[in-house]
């Protein structure tokens, strides 16, 4: 699940996205919908580039309610750099109280499950690569975790970033991520000795 959303995102042959920058952001921020699409312009720091979470946009009965995330916390949340012209371009022409995701006024909503522009860029992805999983927008949100897991961010972080009530839920989420990389830590710690020992073996200036 870890390139999902870069491969929704990918050639347009290929089953793109007709909002890839929204996929990507959800893909490699780990954000709810909700919180996604609440942003606004002003949430942005585009120099830290992290976005802070203060809003939860849901959608109840045809109507959008907005509330504060699931946990009631605001939290600060980073995004990668080769997000931040993508991210801009969202900007551009806005004011500060604007949605930061479509028209800057009108919420974004959940895409339709089965007729929706996700499920329809799903399909074309899964129809050119037999293996694409039928992902659907939470899923980005696995995919977000898996990433930061496999770059080395530990338990805290991700608690962090994915805005989980306690570390304890994160682990019990992704314990099999984080047992997959302790075999990384074993590399990691089998290289730190070899490289003491090299350095015992050096001559002294």
């Amino acid at each position: 699940m870890r390139a999902d959303g870069a491969r929704l995102c990918g050639c347009p042959d290929r089953g793109s996205s007709s909002h890839p920058a929204l996929v990507l952001f959800l893909a490699y921020t780990g954000l709810r919908w909700g919180e996604a699409t609440g942003l606004r312009v002003k949430h942005v720091d585009a120099l830290r580039r992290r976005v802070s979470v203060e809003e939860n946009a849901v959608l109840v009965g045809g109507v959008v309610h907005v509330g504060t995330p699931k946990t009631h916390e605001a939290r600060s949340v980073p995004y990668p750099v080769f997000l931040s012209l993508a991210i801009a371009k969202l900007c551009e022409g806005k004011r500060r109280e604007d949605l930061l995701f479509g028209d800057g006024v009108a919420y974004m909503r959940l895409p339709n499950s089965v007729r929706g522009w996700f499920a329809f860029a799903v399909k074309r992805a899964c129809a050119a690569d037999e293996e694409f999983p039928r992902v659907t927008p939470h899923d980005l949100r696995h995919t977000a975790a898996s990433l930061a897991i496999s770059a080395g961010a530990n338990v805290k972080a991700v608690q962090r970033m994915l805005g989980h009530a306690s570390a304890s839920m994160t682990l019990d989420t992704y314990a099999d991520l984080f047992d997959d990389d302790l075999d990384g830590v074993a590399a990691a710690l089998d290289h730190t000795r070899r490289a003491a020992v090299v350095a015992e073996v050096l001559p002294r200036a």
